[in-house]
């Protein structure tokens, strides 16, 4: 299996959130989701938020993963995310109340509603609260 492997970073402006040796990672981009493996063309793509899948020697694990930019060279991936959360860092309340938030703005949409904030707002607690629930 190493000669599948690549090296994935991930880091936010708090933290290295990850750094290893993966043979395969999956995630949300603007233009629909990515599967990366070793070898694949090198692209630079923007984040959207959702489930990031990191497969690597000692099983499969995920994340919920807001935004940011991702990398891809054929050795290696580095994700500059704004934010990501391992399922036990999320406050599954707070996700839920900021779910309800979301879509109760986009129900009674008024001349003010940011409807891409909001929606931006509703995928995020989505992917908290499926993270969380896996």
């Amino acid at each position: 299996m190493a000669d599948n492997l690549f090296k994935l970073r991930i880091i936010t402006p708090e933290r290295t959130f990850f750094e290893g040796d993966v043979s395969m990672v999956e995630f949300n981009t603007t233009e629909g989701e990515v599967g990366i493996l070793k070898g694949h063309i090198p692209l630079t793509v923007v984040i959207a938020p959702g489930i990031i899948t990191i497969t690597d020697e000692s099983g499969v694990r995920e994340a919920a993963l807001h935004a940011g930019f991702a990398e891809v060279l054929q050795d290696g991936v580095v994700i500059m995310a704004e934010i990501i959360e391992w399922p036990q860092e999320i406050d599954l309340d707070r996700a839920k109340e900021a779910r309800d938030r979301a879509e109760e703005r986009l129900r009674t949409k008024t001349p003010e509603t940011d409807i891409a904030r909001a929606e931006t707002a509703l995928q995020r607690a989505v992917a908290r609260i499926n993270v969380f629930n896996k």
